[in-house]
């Protein structure tokens, strides 16, 4: 069935239909586009609440950033931020394959449509002006037919009137005779006009309109074929991002379960972590009798300017107390004449520390204890902390944490380095060997800049090293202190050392030193004499190996060996495919791991 057959004369009917539909084409572009804008708005709206809590400071600054906790809500931002993105992406794909498409095809339709319908209103003027033609003819044959019987009446009236001439009659003989040939050609012009309109009429409802008709179904059955395809790309739209959106709550739920509170709760403690020794007690001094007191470990004197002394037990430096602003170390307590305090006189029992009462001391000891203890959130600096190369102006536990952040930092800068020579040499050996690849001597500039890079760093590794190590030493020292305190009686306390801020730390390190500095150490820098005094034993090997292949060691750092060699392993292979032996001679250093047979103890 089709429009043409069965809606041959509903004309009218179809232009409203057809009409309808294009305007139904155009609504379903506007609601899409107005659809487009929704998601937009929503992407976006989503995008700046992403940005609005995002950590505002890169990952490496924030401490809070190492939390597992922390980290799951950052992921959720950003699983959120491309589920924004998914949005985005269904905005795009409506807005390119549905608005822009379906507008661009409805702007076909209407012209195919005025086309067609041009078409089919010609052909009804065309038949209109045949019909009009036909009337014509008609009435033409009507009126001559009247007037060739009128002219045929007045010929017989005549004839019959006695009265009339010959000539009279004879004349209207002919008139009658012309009107009967008028109305005769008059009715052949009649025919053959009908025939003529009957023809046209008929290819008019039989062909040429059903035709018509005909396009206009189709062209109405592409459109609603089309608007159906729009319908469906709307939920394709939608379910092209579903697999995304899936993958987005699923990292969600992945983030949830990464949280852990145990985990978060060590780094905690990792962050924070001072590594200071508790106080001790205060112990009481009884100034009612005379009598010797020798403070214990730790214990809080009361020096002429009415601050408490934190003495450790066996060093004669004073230690930092935890929770001061500024960790530095208290000067020895002056005695009223400016020298150092004398823990006990040669002759006789130690005299008083003042003539003021003793409740008063108590009392002034009391009230310059709790503002310390009460200071727990200074630990962490504050805005007149100068910081220090070597980290001395945080915590040592703190402090061992960033001199082993930047001792790697620096050996993996040292190891780029070092790379980076070889494949320069490698790269000057080319050259030396074909001279149109390059000149060796513009390579020379690099090599020497990357020498001078690679001392640096070896200075930098070996002065971060000494820190790191006396960082260390001082920790164990402090945990070993916070342990034994309680488990052992105090040790009399140590003679002060004359107060000099600039050498603490070679005090407090030849203190832990039997041997004194050599003179060439003295004369060296910093960095030399701490390798001097924390050089460390040599380890033993882990196992043993064999060569496998013959090794010219012509790099620094490397060792020659020959196949079938036995060497002794110092150290396993880290990663980069080298391992470090000893050879029986004598000598270490770095092999390929491939040349190697391995056998560990």
């Amino acid at each position: 069935m089709d429009w043409g057959t069965e809606l041959w004369d509903q004309f009218e009917v179809l232009e409203r239909h057809t009409q309808w539909g294009l305007d139904l084409l155009d609504r379903y572009v506007k609601f899409v586009k107005e659809r487009t804008e929704v998601e937009q708005a929503y992407a976006k709206q989503l995008r700046s609440l992403v940005k609005k809590y995002l950590p505002k400071r890169p990952a490496k600054d924030d401490p809070e950033s190492k939390f597992s906790q922390h980290q799951s809500f950052v992921q959720i931002l950003q699983e959120v931020n491309d589920f924004a993105g998914q949005r985005e992406l269904v905005a795009e794909n409506l807005s390119v394959r549905v608005c822009l498409e379906l507008a661009k095809y409805s702007q076909e339709m209407k012209q195919e449509r005025k086309m067609h319908f041009q078409e089919g209103r010609r052909a009804q003027q065309q038949l209109e002006n045949g019909f009009k033609l036909l009337e014509n003819s008609k009435r033409k044959f009507e009126r001559d037919c009247r007037e060739a019987e009128k002219a045929a009446q007045t010929a017989e009236r005549l004839d019959q009137d006695i009265n009339a001439t010959k000539a009279d009659v004879e004349k209207a003989k002919q008139q009658a005779h012309l009107r009967s040939h008028m109305a005769e050609e008059s009715k052949n012009e009649y025919a053959a006009q009908l025939q003529r309109f009957n023809r046209d009429q008929a290819h008019f409802y039989f062909s040429q309109m059903p035709q018509i008709f005909d396009k206009l179904q189709d062209m109405d059955e592409r459109r609603a074929t089309r608007l159906g395809a729009g319908y469906r790309l709307l939920s394709e739209a939608e379910l092209q991002v579903v697999p995304i959106i899936a993958k987005c709550l699923e990292g969600m739920k992945v983030a949830a379960d990464s949280v852990d509170a145990k985990n978060d709760s060590q780094v905690l403690i990792e962050l924070h972590k001072s590594g200071f020794a508790r106080p001790g007690d205060v112990e009481f001094e009884d100034f009612s009798q005379p009598m010797n007191r020798a403070p214990s470990d730790s214990s809080l004197g009361t020096p002429s300017d009415g601050r408490p002394e934190l003495r450790g037990p066996g060093r004669s430096r004073a230690k930092r107390w935890p929770f001061s602003k500024k960790n530095k170390p208290y000067p020895p307590p002056l005695s009223p004449l400016g020298g150092p305090l004398p823990s006990a006189l040669p002759n006789g029992p130690p005299s008083p520390r003042s003539g003021r009462d003793p409740l008063a001391i108590l009392s002034e000891i009391s009230k310059s204890v709790k503002p310390r203890l009460a200071s727990f959130r200074s630990l962490r600096g504050s805005r007149g902390t100068v910081v220090t190369e070597d980290f001395s102006h945080l915590p040592p536990e703190q402090q061992r944490k960033r001199l082993q952040q930047q001792l790697e930092e620096r050996n993996r800068e040292l190891q780029k380095e070092i790379d980076q020579r070889e494949a320069l040499k490698k790269m000057k050996d080319v050259y030396e060997k074909t001279p149109q690849m390059g000149d060796p001597a513009s390579l020379e500039p690099r090599i020497t800049e990357t020498l001078s890079n690679i001392e640096r760093l070896k200075l930098e590794v070996q002065k971060y090293e000494a820190w790191l190590a006396e960082a260390e030493s001082r920790v164990l020292s402090n945990r070993g202190d916070s342990l034994g305190r309680h488990a052992r009686p105090p040790d009399p306390p140590a003679s002060a050392p004359p107060d000099s801020s600039s050498n603490d730390r070679s005090q407090d390190h030849k203190e832990s030193s039997d041997e004194p500095p050599s003179e060439e150490g003295q004369d060296a820098p910093i960095y030399t004499e701490f390798d001097e005094d924390f050089e460390e034993e040599p380890t033993s090997p882990i196992g043993h190996c064999v060569a496998i292949y013959h090794f010219e060691g012509s790099s620094e750092g490397t060792i020659s060996m020959a196949e079938g060699e036995d060497l002794s392993l110092m150290e396993g292979d880290k990663g980069d495919g080298w391992t470090r032996v000893r050879r029986k001679e004598g000598g270490e250093g770095y092999v390929p791991t491939s040349y190697l047979r391995v056998t560990l103890n």
